[in-house]
């Protein structure tokens, strides 16, 4: 085996696994003896990666003792991480491919080989952020917001063409969907495109039926709205070796890295060692309950490790989760989830590792523990670690992992103690904090009406509905009238009539969110929905149904195990895939169903299996909302109110006249488990394997060139190549002082990276907009800043200019600054822009934890491209910071109890200094001002490698120069 290039300090510890001499292993359990032994499972990987990669510069012999010492030294020590892998969505992915591509221009210019520049980390990029909702199918032909695309040119790009509508069949025993009961009745075969390997089938004919049009329309406007970007995506996929692209339409990010992406075990140059990643979505957490390591970071940290540099954090507390007990059969997983969920946020695990153990463990699905690992953005934790155990090891081998790949894996994981076995309690891991969760305790719930923390066991849901009622308007009050509260409003639909009352559901969806991520419940809303449909149950059609998946697998085994048909007949269609009602984009309800609330002033509800429901996210008029599980959610559309008693109510009534209740239709957890095992697990993972090798047709029809440096269009407004590297030199140069430089913000406390940051929406007065205009574009066409983050031009003229910002120079806020030699107020852009063409560079004063909030890139990369040089501030949030340095901005703090206005700086002077010729962390610097004042600030590098970053002017260039 070729030795590695790092753990040189520790190749002592190298072995081969079993008899089989071709695989070898870090062992390192003989590192630390007993120490080792009571390490988190967690912990135990980010030794492994620190052993492994101890090159003595990025990681240290001391960052591994560090680590191994977890125990003392949690909480107060930083270490560096290299993670196997990372994922990036599309909207953070592309200014990191850009910046690839850009570096590539910049090696050839300095002589060297750019076909040398590949991410050094194995990086998969998903296109799940783009879909947007322009069509459903009550508005199918409303024209949508191209957003900058040219809809015209989408048709090009796919052979795929939308077909006319059909009328919809309507009797109880025809379709409820489009369907057209001849040709497709007649096993012709002439039906239009499908989504790929996701076959959707008549309810009753069971015959396949044309894809239903809202998607085929989202699908073309979404390939037309970011032709520009996927093209590059596409470049970048061929032309970079370790990257690969999962194209729209196959399923979102922490999905697919969960069905696709996983290794658990990584083998590399005969190399064994535990899969773990980083990425560019908070809900990439999920896969930790695969037993691997990883979280989400900010855009730079991910460049950082795609560029061959470790992440660094703060040693974790762990917070050991003890499960104890069994759960009732009629409590769903998301109960557990959201049961679990609660009760991490009431104990604090903010920014800690939690780790779960006990014999309720074993209790859990793979898919129950990946659900409560994907709700750690929930309840703050950075991730929630099921270690690997026999559980895994069954649900790897449905998934179709190969057996002797399985069998090494496990003789790898026993070897160094990462393998959970619940009947050996010897090596016990010790943790920060122990609590415990009884699973008896977890009850069936809902959660509402207006936010996701306020739980509601389902047996008390009538009474507290009852009480909300009653209640003061709140969280949980709506005061209606004594006298009010039962009254009823008539309406006629669809040639019927109905009544609404308080109570009256009108929205019912199951969406593509956390909850139905997890197959045991879709198919338990399956299952539920084909009981009630046997017993004659129906919902009633003024209500607002929907079936949103989380991926196409989801559609794949709600159909292969035949109960998609029951949903659709409950009016539970599939409209697409991506973020809807949860995120308000829910079709507006009928006028009948609107002019009744009003005229009743009804207090009606939505009810969907999203994790947000606060009051009026759904649609206006609906003031409660309630989360449910997926079977729940059906439930509740077939009751027509939440103010119904499941346990002394009936939910309706069968052709005979008999009463119907809940736990007549409510599928046993046997069921649900024997069809997860026949029809989803295998087959799911095999189907997603072959759409991701195979594409999709308008993916694979899209043109993309696959030259070694990428044709920059230089009208294109979405594709542009960043500055960063105009000015590289082959060697760094000495540092240069900041002289005379000018203040383009004075800033308080607590900015924030959304302060900073480009986000949202491009007002049209902003500079952005101004440029977005002056290259043809309409107001309708300028899409989003998360859109166009691979256009510097756009990002840089978003800096700063949130309607938030307080700057100190206007006095109010404002996206403004004073360009001071001549007075102006002006945007902050246009400031920047006037002092770069005077050669005026820039600094920015500022308060208390500049940079808090979330990690973000541009918050960094924006002012970089302003021409600021420095920030004065007393204290930063450390990422952000990070990522200062990174970008080669200089990060400056006041001494402690000082500040500007302490110092009595103004902000109009202007400011000089100059580095020494040995940086060293912590160093002090001498700040001169032209009114005379001088006072002495702390240059916050923390260490040799943040110093040898910013000598270099920041990592891109550090890197490029390797590449050179």
């Amino acid at each position: 085996m070729d030795a590695p290039s790092a753990g040189y300090a520790f190749e002592y510890l190298i072995e081969t696994l079993n008899d089989s001499s071709h695989k070898k292993f870090f062992n390192v359990p003989r590192l630390g003896g007993t120490k080792y032994d009571v390490l988190p499972y967690s912990i135990r990987v980010l030794l492994e990666a620190a052993v492994r990669n101890c090159d003595g510069f990025l990681m240290k012999k001391e960052d591994v003792m560090n680590i191994l010492d977890w125990k003392t030294k949690q909480s107060n020590v930083e270490v560096p991480f290299f993670p196997a892998r990372v994922l990036l969505q599309d909207f953070t992915g592309i200014p990191a491919m850009v910046d690839f591509a850009a570096m590539r221009e910049a090696v050839k210019t300095l002589g060297g080989d750019p076909k040398k520049v590949h991410p050094a980390c194995p990086t998969d990029l998903t296109v799940d952020h783009s879909l947007q909702i322009d069509f459903n199918k009550c508005a199918i032909q409303n024209a949508p917001n191209p957003g900058g695309g040219d809809l015209q040119k989408a048709g090009k790009l796919s052979p795929l063409r939308v077909q006319p509508k059909k009328l919809p069949c309507r009797g109880q025993t025809t379709c409820r969907g489009s369907c057209d009961s001849g040709e497709l009745g007649r096993n012709s075969g002439k039906f239009t495109s499908q989504i790929e390997n996701t076959p959707i089938l008549c309810p009753f004919h069971l015959q396949p039926v044309p894809e239903p049009e809202t998607v085929l329309k989202n699908q073309e406007v979404e390939f037309g709205r970011n032709r520009e970007r996927l093209q590059f995506f596409k470049w970048s996929s061929r032309v970079f070796k370790n990257v690969a692209v999962i194209p729209p339409g196959t399923g979102m990010a922490h999905q697919v890295n969960l069905e696709y992406l996983s290794r658990v075990v990584f083998e590399e140059k005969h190399l064994l060692f535990p899969d773990s990643v980083v990425g560019t979505d908070s809900h990439i957490t999920m896969v930790n309950g695969l037993g691997i390591l990883g979280w989400g970071v900010g855009g730079i940290e991910t460049e950082a490790v795609m560029l061959g540099l470790p992440v660094s954090l703060t040693l974790p507390e762990v917070v050991g989760c003890e499960l104890t007990g069994s759960s009732n059969p009629f409590v769903t997983s998301i109960d557990v989830v959201l049961g679990i969920t609660k009760h991490l946020r009431q104990v604090g695990v903010a920014g800690k590792f939690v780790e779960f153990f006990g014999s309720g463990v074993s209790q859990l699905s793979i898919v129950d523990r990946t659900t409560i690992a994907n709700m750690c953005p929930e309840y703050g934790a950075i991730l929630s670690f099921f270690p690997v155990d026999n559980v895994t090891l069954k649900h790897l081998e449905h998934t179709g992992f190969d057996k002797a790949k399985l069998e090494s894996m496990e003789a790898y994981l026993k070897a160094v103690k990462l393998f959970r076995n619940e009947q050996d309690n010897s090596g016990e891991p010790e943790y920060s904090q122990v609590i415990q969760i009884n699973l008896n305790s977890i009850v069936p719930s809902v959660s509402g009406p207006k936010r996701p923390q306020d739980r509601v066991a389902l047996t008390d849901m009538k009474s507290d509905f009852q009480a909300c009622l009653n209640e003061k308007v709140g969280f949980k009050g709506f005061q209606i009238a004594a006298e009010k509260q039962n009254d009823i409003v008539s309406i006629h639909y669809e040639g019927s009539e109905y009544k609404l009352a308080h109570g009256s559901v009108v929205i019912a969806a199951v969406i593509s969110c956390t909850n139905n991520c997890n197959p045991s419940v879709m198919l338990a809303a399956g299952l539920l929905a084909k009981k009630a449909v046997e017993a004659g149950l129906q919902v009633k059609p003024y209500i607002r149904t929907s079936l949103s998946p989380g991926s196409g697998m989801v559609t794949h085994y709600l159909s292969s195990s035949g109960v998609l048909p029951y949903l659709s007949k409950l009016g539970f269609e599939i409209i697409g895939y991506g973020c809807s009602t949860c995120v308000g984009n829910t079709a507006p309800l009928s006028e009948a169903v609107l002019n009744a609330v009003k005229q009743g002033d009804l207090v009606t509800c939505g009810v969907l299996s999203g994790n947000k429901n606060f009051e009026g996210r759904l649609c206006d008029c609906v003031r409660a909302n309630y989360l449910a599980s997926p079977p729940l959610v059906v439930a509740y559309a077939i009751a027509g109110t939440v103010n119904i008693d499941f346990q002394t109510e009936p939910l309706g009534t069968d052709p005979t006249g008999k009463n119907i209740y809940l736990h007549d239709i409510w599928p046993s957890r046997e069921e649900v488990h024997q069809i997860e095992e026949e029809h989803v697990v295998l087959s799911m993972f095999k189907a997603l394997k072959e759409k991701i090798e195979m594409g999709n047709k308008r993916w694979n029809s899209l043109e993309a060139p696959d030259s070694v440096l990428f044709p920059w269009d230089l009208k294109s407004t979405y594709i542009r190549c960043p500055s960063f590297f105009d000015k590289l030199t082959k060697e760094p140069v000495a540092l240069q002082p900041i002289e005379n430089a000018h203040v383009l913000l004075y800033l308080g406390d607590s900015i924030t990276t959304d302060h900073i940051s480009p986000a949202g929406s491009i007002a049209r007065s902003s500079a952005a907009a101004k440029y977005l205009t002056n290259r043809g574009l309409t107001p309708r066409e300028f899409n989003s800043y998360g859109a166009r983050r691979g256009n510097d031009a756009v990002m840089t003229r978003g800096t700063f200019a949130n309607i938030k910002l307080f700057n100190k120079f206007i006095g109010k806020p404002a996206p403004k600054t004073i360009h001071f030699p001549s007075g102006q107020t002006l945007d902050v852009f246009e400031a920047a822009e006037l002092y770069q063409k005077e050669g005026i560079p820039l600094i920015i004063l500022a308060g208390k934890k500049y940079g808090s909030g979330n990690s973000r890139d541009w918050a960094a990369k924006g002012p970089y491209l302003l021409g600021v040089k420095a920030v004065l501030a007393e204290s930063y949030e450390k990422i952000h910071k990070d990522h200062l340095i990174g970008i080669g901005i200089a990060p400056l703090q006041f001494l402690p109890g000082e500040s500007a206005d302490s110092l009595g700086l103004s902000g109009r002077e202007t400011f000089s200094l100059t580095f020494p010729e040995e940086l060293s962390p912590g160093v002090t610097l001498n700040i001169k001002t032209s009114t005379g004042k001088v006072f002495t600030m702390i240059a916050s590098f923390e260490n040799d490698v943040e110093i040898t970053l910013y000598k270099h002017g920041g990592l891109l260039n550090f890197v490029a120069r390797k590449f050179s």
